[in-house]
Protein backbone atom coordinates (compact mmCIF):
# COMPACT_ATOMS: atom_id res chain seq x y z
CA UNK A 1 0.00 0.00 0.00
CA UNK A 2 0.99 3.82 -0.51
CA UNK A 3 -0.20 7.09 0.22
CA UNK A 4 -0.21 10.04 -1.85
CA UNK A 5 1.94 12.98 -0.35
CA UNK A 6 2.88 16.43 -1.69
CA UNK A 7 5.93 17.67 -1.89
CA UNK A 8 8.43 20.41 -2.58
CA UNK A 9 10.84 19.32 -5.16
CA UNK A 10 12.68 22.99 -5.52
CA UNK A 11 12.28 26.61 -4.83
CA UNK A 12 13.37 29.65 -6.26
CA UNK A 13 13.43 33.82 -5.89
CA UNK A 14 13.51 36.91 -7.60
CA UNK A 15 14.59 40.02 -6.72
CA UNK A 16 13.96 43.55 -9.22
CA UNK A 17 17.50 45.05 -9.83
CA UNK A 18 16.73 48.48 -8.42
CA UNK A 19 17.21 48.79 -4.57
CA UNK A 20 15.31 51.10 -2.70
CA UNK A 21 17.47 51.90 0.71
CA UNK A 22 15.38 53.46 4.03
CA UNK A 23 18.27 56.51 3.42
CA UNK A 24 17.15 57.12 -0.01
CA UNK A 25 13.25 56.44 0.82
CA UNK A 26 13.65 59.42 3.66
CA UNK A 27 14.31 62.05 0.70
CA UNK A 28 11.25 61.06 -0.74
CA UNK A 29 8.75 61.47 2.45
CA UNK A 30 8.93 62.68 6.10
CA UNK A 31 11.00 59.47 7.81
CA UNK A 32 14.15 58.52 8.61
CA UNK A 33 16.39 55.25 8.52
CA UNK A 34 16.47 54.85 12.47
CA UNK A 35 12.45 55.72 12.29
CA UNK A 36 12.22 52.60 9.71
CA UNK A 37 13.98 50.46 11.53
CA UNK A 38 12.69 51.05 14.97
CA UNK A 39 9.22 50.48 13.88
CA UNK A 40 9.79 47.33 11.34
CA UNK A 41 12.99 46.33 11.01
CA UNK A 42 13.47 46.70 7.53
CA UNK A 43 16.46 48.21 5.75
CA UNK A 44 16.14 48.62 1.97
CA UNK A 45 13.33 46.92 -0.24
CA UNK A 46 13.11 46.23 -4.29
CA UNK A 47 10.88 48.06 -7.19
CA UNK A 48 10.63 46.84 -9.61
CA UNK A 49 11.42 48.76 -12.99
CA UNK A 50 9.38 50.70 -15.62
CA UNK A 51 8.23 47.66 -17.44
CA UNK A 52 8.79 45.13 -15.43
CA UNK A 53 5.83 43.54 -14.47
CA UNK A 54 4.09 40.70 -12.28
CA UNK A 55 4.02 38.08 -14.13
CA UNK A 56 8.14 38.85 -15.38
CA UNK A 57 9.06 38.68 -11.76
CA UNK A 58 6.46 35.26 -11.51
CA UNK A 59 8.56 33.65 -14.10
CA UNK A 60 11.94 34.25 -12.79
CA UNK A 61 11.12 32.87 -9.86
CA UNK A 62 9.61 30.20 -11.65
CA UNK A 63 12.31 29.27 -13.92
CA UNK A 64 15.05 29.23 -11.04
CA UNK A 65 12.16 26.99 -8.73
CA UNK A 66 12.43 24.66 -11.80
CA UNK A 67 16.17 24.37 -12.20
CA UNK A 68 16.61 23.75 -8.80
CA UNK A 69 13.86 20.93 -9.31
CA UNK A 70 15.69 19.56 -11.86
CA UNK A 71 11.83 19.73 -14.72
CA UNK A 72 11.30 21.43 -17.52
CA UNK A 73 8.25 23.61 -18.99
CA UNK A 74 6.98 20.24 -20.12
CA UNK A 75 6.58 18.70 -16.58
CA UNK A 76 4.08 21.57 -15.40
CA UNK A 77 0.44 20.94 -15.53
CA UNK A 78 -0.71 23.45 -13.21
CA UNK A 79 -0.01 26.84 -12.43
CA UNK A 80 -0.95 29.23 -9.34
CA UNK A 81 -0.18 32.52 -8.98
CA UNK A 82 -1.10 33.91 -5.51
CA UNK A 83 -0.24 37.81 -6.17
CA UNK A 84 -2.63 41.10 -5.04
CA UNK A 85 -1.15 43.35 -8.33
CA UNK A 86 -1.73 41.05 -11.54
CA UNK A 87 -0.54 42.75 -14.87
CA UNK A 88 -4.42 43.09 -16.14
CA UNK A 89 -7.77 42.73 -14.61
CA UNK A 90 -8.05 40.02 -16.48
CA UNK A 91 -6.23 37.28 -17.90
CA UNK A 92 -4.92 35.72 -14.79
CA UNK A 93 -1.10 36.46 -14.78
CA UNK A 94 -0.73 32.69 -14.02
CA UNK A 95 -2.16 32.55 -17.87
CA UNK A 96 0.22 35.12 -18.81
CA UNK A 97 3.49 32.59 -16.79
CA UNK A 98 2.16 29.67 -18.69
CA UNK A 99 2.55 31.55 -22.22
CA UNK A 100 6.05 33.11 -21.38
CA UNK A 101 6.94 29.51 -19.98
CA UNK A 102 5.85 28.29 -23.21
CA UNK A 103 3.15 25.93 -21.84
CA UNK A 104 0.18 24.87 -23.67
CA UNK A 105 -1.14 22.16 -21.23
CA UNK A 106 -2.89 21.84 -17.92
CA UNK A 107 -4.25 24.78 -16.19
CA UNK A 108 -3.70 28.30 -14.60
CA UNK A 109 -4.93 30.47 -11.96
CA UNK A 110 -4.98 33.37 -9.77
CA UNK A 111 -5.44 33.38 -6.32
CA UNK A 112 -6.22 36.73 -4.69
CA UNK A 113 -5.31 36.34 -0.60
CA UNK A 114 -3.20 39.34 -0.50
CA UNK A 115 0.14 38.31 2.13
CA UNK A 116 -1.47 35.20 2.38
CA UNK A 117 -1.37 34.12 -0.87
CA UNK A 118 1.24 31.71 -1.32
CA UNK A 119 0.12 29.54 1.87
CA UNK A 120 -3.66 29.72 0.70
CA UNK A 121 -2.08 28.50 -3.56
CA UNK A 122 0.11 26.13 -1.32
CA UNK A 123 -2.91 24.44 0.31
CA UNK A 124 -5.04 24.82 -3.26
CA UNK A 125 -2.49 22.97 -5.11
CA UNK A 126 -1.93 20.00 -2.54
CA UNK A 127 -5.07 19.45 -2.61
CA UNK A 128 -5.64 19.69 -6.64
CA UNK A 129 -2.56 16.98 -6.36
CA UNK A 130 -4.41 14.88 -4.03
CA UNK A 131 -7.43 14.71 -5.41
CA UNK A 132 -5.91 13.95 -8.75
CA UNK A 133 -6.83 16.97 -10.91
CA UNK A 134 -2.69 17.87 -10.93
CA UNK A 135 0.56 16.20 -10.90
CA UNK A 136 3.20 18.67 -10.77
CA UNK A 137 2.02 22.43 -9.84
CA UNK A 138 4.11 25.91 -9.98
CA UNK A 139 2.96 27.89 -6.58
CA UNK A 140 4.18 31.29 -7.33
CA UNK A 141 4.04 34.49 -5.29
CA UNK A 142 4.52 37.49 -7.03
CA UNK A 143 3.77 41.15 -6.57
CA UNK A 144 4.86 44.54 -7.94
CA UNK A 145 3.24 46.12 -4.80
CA UNK A 146 5.11 49.62 -4.79
CA UNK A 147 2.77 50.01 -7.54
CA UNK A 148 -0.15 50.39 -5.21
CA UNK A 149 1.75 52.58 -2.72
CA UNK A 150 1.05 56.60 -1.77
CA UNK A 151 4.73 57.12 -2.18
CA UNK A 152 3.60 60.56 0.47
CA UNK A 153 2.36 58.42 3.03
CA UNK A 154 4.87 56.99 5.31
CA UNK A 155 2.66 54.49 7.80
CA UNK A 156 2.77 52.48 4.25
CA UNK A 157 5.07 53.41 1.53
CA UNK A 158 8.06 52.27 4.18
CA UNK A 159 6.26 49.21 4.82
CA UNK A 160 6.76 47.21 1.15
CA UNK A 161 8.89 46.14 -1.89
CA UNK A 162 8.41 44.01 -5.34
CA UNK A 163 9.72 40.31 -5.53
CA UNK A 164 8.64 36.72 -6.77
CA UNK A 165 9.15 33.56 -5.05
CA UNK A 166 8.40 29.84 -6.23
CA UNK A 167 7.87 26.01 -5.55
CA UNK A 168 7.63 22.97 -8.00
CA UNK A 169 5.30 21.19 -5.59
CA UNK A 170 4.65 16.89 -7.02
CA UNK A 171 3.11 14.27 -5.99
CA UNK A 172 4.85 11.27 -5.02
CA UNK A 173 3.61 7.73 -3.82
CA UNK A 174 4.93 7.06 -0.38
CA UNK A 175 5.45 3.29 0.76
CA UNK A 176 3.26 2.68 4.30
CA UNK A 177 6.74 2.30 6.15
CA UNK A 178 8.31 5.11 4.48
CA UNK A 179 8.97 7.86 6.46
CA UNK A 180 6.50 11.21 5.96
CA UNK A 181 7.36 13.77 3.38
CA UNK A 182 5.61 16.56 1.92
CA UNK A 183 2.67 18.90 3.01
CA UNK A 184 1.81 17.48 6.27
CA UNK A 185 -1.35 19.57 7.01
CA UNK A 186 -2.70 23.19 6.30
CA UNK A 187 -5.05 25.71 8.26
CA UNK A 188 -6.72 28.55 6.57
CA UNK A 189 -8.78 30.97 7.66
CA UNK A 190 -10.53 34.48 6.60
CA UNK A 191 -12.69 37.47 8.51
CA UNK A 192 -13.97 39.93 6.18
CA UNK A 193 -15.20 42.10 9.45
CA UNK A 194 -11.82 43.30 8.95
CA UNK A 195 -11.62 44.50 6.10
CA UNK A 196 -11.02 48.06 6.40
CA UNK A 197 -8.05 47.82 8.55
CA UNK A 198 -5.84 46.90 5.11
CA UNK A 199 -6.85 47.52 2.05
CA UNK A 200 -6.59 49.70 -1.07
CA UNK A 201 -9.21 52.18 -2.19
CA UNK A 202 -9.79 51.19 -5.39
CA UNK A 203 -10.78 48.31 -7.96
CA UNK A 204 -13.02 47.41 -11.51
CA UNK A 205 -16.30 47.32 -9.93
CA UNK A 206 -16.10 50.96 -7.13
CA UNK A 207 -13.86 53.26 -8.94
CA UNK A 208 -12.57 51.77 -12.23
CA UNK A 209 -8.98 52.67 -10.66
CA UNK A 210 -6.30 50.79 -9.33
CA UNK A 211 -6.06 53.12 -5.31
CA UNK A 212 -3.31 53.00 -2.71
CA UNK A 213 -3.01 50.70 0.33
CA UNK A 214 -4.51 52.50 3.55
CA UNK A 215 -3.49 50.40 6.79
CA UNK A 216 -5.21 50.87 10.53
CA UNK A 217 -1.49 50.20 11.70
CA UNK A 218 -1.95 49.38 15.71
CA UNK A 219 -5.42 47.36 14.60
CA UNK A 220 -3.32 44.94 11.97
CA UNK A 221 -0.64 44.58 14.80
CA UNK A 222 -3.28 43.62 17.72
CA UNK A 223 -5.18 40.90 15.31
CA UNK A 224 -1.60 39.48 13.88
CA UNK A 225 0.27 37.80 16.74
CA UNK A 226 -2.66 36.07 18.26
CA UNK A 227 -4.37 34.85 14.85
CA UNK A 228 -0.44 33.81 13.19
CA UNK A 229 -0.36 31.61 16.63
CA UNK A 230 -3.79 29.96 15.95
CA UNK A 231 -3.33 28.58 12.56
CA UNK A 232 0.46 27.51 13.44
CA UNK A 233 -1.64 25.55 16.24
CA UNK A 234 -4.20 24.37 14.15
CA UNK A 235 -1.33 22.93 11.58
CA UNK A 236 0.63 21.31 14.39
CA UNK A 237 -2.45 19.21 16.13
CA UNK A 238 -3.56 18.29 12.69
CA UNK A 239 -0.28 16.93 11.67
CA UNK A 240 0.09 15.25 15.72
CA UNK A 241 3.43 17.58 16.13
CA UNK A 242 4.08 20.23 18.44
CA UNK A 243 5.89 23.59 18.59
CA UNK A 244 8.82 21.57 19.66
CA UNK A 245 9.13 19.74 16.87
CA UNK A 246 9.66 22.68 14.42
CA UNK A 247 13.09 22.60 12.85
CA UNK A 248 11.94 26.24 11.35
CA UNK A 249 9.36 28.78 11.32
CA UNK A 250 8.76 30.37 8.22
CA UNK A 251 6.54 33.73 8.78
CA UNK A 252 5.08 36.17 6.50
CA UNK A 253 7.29 38.74 6.03
CA UNK A 254 5.08 42.36 7.48
CA UNK A 255 7.47 43.66 9.95
CA UNK A 256 10.09 42.55 12.40
CA UNK A 257 8.02 43.06 15.85
CA UNK A 258 5.31 40.67 14.45
CA UNK A 259 7.64 38.31 13.27
CA UNK A 260 9.20 38.56 17.14
CA UNK A 261 6.18 38.86 18.88
CA UNK A 262 4.32 35.45 16.86
CA UNK A 263 7.79 33.50 17.62
CA UNK A 264 8.12 34.79 21.29
CA UNK A 265 4.14 33.54 21.87
CA UNK A 266 4.84 30.71 20.04
CA UNK A 267 8.26 29.80 22.39
CA UNK A 268 10.50 29.38 19.55
CA UNK A 269 13.99 30.35 19.88
CA UNK A 270 14.71 33.10 17.46
CA UNK A 271 17.27 30.64 15.81
CA UNK A 272 14.38 28.83 14.29
CA UNK A 273 12.60 31.48 12.85
CA UNK A 274 13.44 32.23 9.27
CA UNK A 275 13.83 36.26 8.98
CA UNK A 276 14.82 38.29 5.46
CA UNK A 277 12.53 41.52 6.23
CA UNK A 278 15.30 43.43 6.43
CA UNK A 279 16.71 43.30 3.01
CA UNK A 280 13.41 42.44 1.09
CA UNK A 281 10.52 44.48 2.96
CA UNK A 282 6.83 43.06 2.95
CA UNK A 283 6.65 41.52 -0.26
CA UNK A 284 3.17 40.64 0.29
CA UNK A 285 2.09 37.37 -1.35
CA UNK A 286 5.77 36.72 -2.47
CA UNK A 287 7.40 36.85 0.99
CA UNK A 288 7.41 33.74 2.20
CA UNK A 289 8.69 32.27 -0.52
CA UNK A 290 11.16 34.26 -1.36
CA UNK A 291 12.33 33.56 2.66
CA UNK A 292 11.75 29.75 2.45
CA UNK A 293 14.22 30.40 -1.14
CA UNK A 294 16.66 32.24 0.73
CA UNK A 295 17.24 29.21 3.18
CA UNK A 296 17.62 26.69 0.99
CA UNK A 297 19.81 28.23 -0.61
CA UNK A 298 22.06 29.29 2.56
CA UNK A 299 21.75 25.74 3.67
CA UNK A 300 19.41 25.92 6.40
CA UNK A 301 16.51 24.32 5.51
CA UNK A 302 17.69 20.25 4.74
CA UNK A 303 15.68 17.53 3.61
CA UNK A 304 13.89 15.56 6.54
CA UNK A 305 13.41 19.03 8.41
CA UNK A 306 10.19 19.73 9.05
CA UNK A 307 8.98 23.58 8.35
CA UNK A 308 6.22 25.80 9.42
CA UNK A 309 5.36 28.56 6.65
CA UNK A 310 2.09 31.01 7.58
CA UNK A 311 0.83 34.45 6.47
CA UNK A 312 -1.44 37.10 7.27
CA UNK A 313 -3.42 39.71 4.89
CA UNK A 314 -5.97 42.18 4.27
CA UNK A 315 -9.17 40.47 4.39
CA UNK A 316 -8.35 39.41 6.69
CA UNK A 317 -6.82 36.23 5.36
CA UNK A 318 -4.34 34.10 7.38
CA UNK A 319 -3.45 30.59 7.32
CA UNK A 320 -0.49 28.34 8.04
CA UNK A 321 1.17 24.55 6.14
CA UNK A 322 3.24 22.49 8.27
CA UNK A 323 5.67 20.84 5.56
CA UNK A 324 8.67 17.77 5.79
CA UNK A 325 11.08 19.08 3.60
Amino acid sequence: MTRTRTIIRGVGGYLPEKVLTNAELSTMVDTSDEWIRQRVGIEQRHIAAEGEYTSDLAVKAARKAMAAAGVTPDDIDLIIVATTTPDYTFPAAATLVQMKLGIHHGMAFDIQAVCSGFVYAVATADSYIKNGLATRALVIGAETFSRLLDWTDRTTCVLFGDGAGAAVVEKVELADDAPERGILSSALRSDGHHWDKLYVDGGPSTTGTTGHVHMQGPEVFRHAVGKITDVVYDALAKAGYTVDDLDWFVPHQANRRIIDGAGAKLGLPPEKVVTTVQRHANTSAASVPLALSVAVADGRIKPGDLVMIEAMGGGFTWGASLIRW
